[in-house]
């Protein structure tokens, strides 16, 4: 756990409510890792410290919803493929700015980063920002996916493979491999839980 640590400063904020902050003050923690790796755990336990957080994904989500497409894997990825051909790579980064500037908090969290497009498009305007990856091998992360049956989960191994291919394609691998912070997933739920919990005290609590 230590050597994930070593390439990231303390932060020293809290996520205690303050209504005005200039956004180069506010703290940004971009999530990052490929799916079923265990970003909504890191949510999770971010929230349990009080961190506001922005979901990218639902973006993606609203946005099959406004061209009523059932969101499966396939319809989500043309969607967000879409979306970055018409508007640019940073699009989903765009959207999400706002949100972050109306939140009173000084530490914002951001699940579901997925290119360095958007990493730059975060810190024109948050330049504290930090990037967390999450990893997970393929096969851990088919079978989570498997059990959690969300719409958008793929149903065969084929599918997993087409959603990995399409998010590698935007660039996800990049944002991995220039994350500030690297966590391996491969334990029980309560194990990974825990080694989070030490994370944000030890880095964000201070």
């Amino acid at each position: 756990m230590e050597r994930e640590l070593n390439k990231t400063e303390k932060l020293g904020s809290k996520p205690a409510g303050h209504s005005r902050l200039n956004t180069a003050e506010k703290t940004v923690i971009g999530i990052t890792g490929m799916p079923g790796a265990g970003k909504s755990i890191i949510r999770k336990v971010f929230r349990e410290f009080g961190f506001p957080i922005v979901v990218m994904g639902d973006e993606v989500r609203a946005e099959a919803q406004k061209k009523r497409l059932v969101p499966t894997p396939e319809n989500l990825g043309k969607v967000m493929l879409q979306l970055r051909k018409e508007e640019g790579l940073g699009v989903i980064a765009r959207r999400c700015i706002p949100k972050i500037k109306a939140l009173g908090s000084p530490v914002v969290v951001i699940d579901g980063v997925r290119s360095m497009r958007e990493v730059e498009e975060y810190k024109a305007e948050f330049p504290n920002m930090k990037i967390i990856a999450v990893h997970a091998s393929p096969e851990t992360r088919f079978n989570r996916l498997l059990k959690r049956g969300r719409s958008d989960d793929p149903e065969s191994w084929k599918t997993f493979v087409e959603r990995d291919k399409r998010e590698l394609s935007v660039g996800l691998g990049d944002v991995i491999a220039e994350a500030d912070i690297m966590i391996v997933n491969e334990g029980t739920v309560e194990e990974f839980k825990e080694k989070l919990r030490r994370l944000v005290r030890q880095e964000f609590m201070r």
